[in-house]
């Protein structure tokens, strides 16, 4: 479903520490006063019932912050966010630090979603965002 308004997106894991990641998005949210989103692409493969504690937690974690957990079952994880923060308007995601590796999550969704901020957070809370909204096209 598209949507008129802005979002920030929040790429999260099936980890119960993926919930600083929806804080900090909850927080750029307010501050750019737009809409939150919670995203996590699983594997169609995993086993589901060894996660679903975590992911009960960050859903809760989302609804307290105010947005709906959303997950997509998928292969191609960068794929099915692109797809995600494209058709929810988003200006920014956030999630965990990048592994440094040419073929990781982030470094393949910024190939996709050039135009998109991306905000890291790390296991400290401490907080790194490639800002590309001045590259934007009006």
């Amino acid at each position: 479903m598209l949507r008129n308004q802005p979002s920030v997106v929040a790429c999260v894991t099936s980890q119960y520490e993926s919930d600083r990641i929806i804080e900090t998005a909850e927080q750029l949210a307010a501050e750019y006063d737009c809409e939150l989103h919670v995203l996590s692409v699983l594997m169609p493969t995993e086993n589901y019932a060894l996660i679903s504690g975590q992911l009960e937690y960050l859903n809760r974690v989302s609804k307290s912050a105010g947005a709906d957990m959303t997950i997509i079952f998928s292969n191609d994880a960068p794929g099915a966010a692109a797809r995600f923060v494209r058709e929810n308007d988003a200006m920014q995601i956030v999630t965990g630090m990048h592994d440094g590796g040419y073929e990781s999550f982030l470094v393949q969704f910024n190939k996709l979603v050039p135009d998109i901020s991306i905000t890291m957070v790390d296991k400290n809370r401490n907080v790194y965002t490639m800002d590309v909204r001045s590259r934007r096209t009006v």
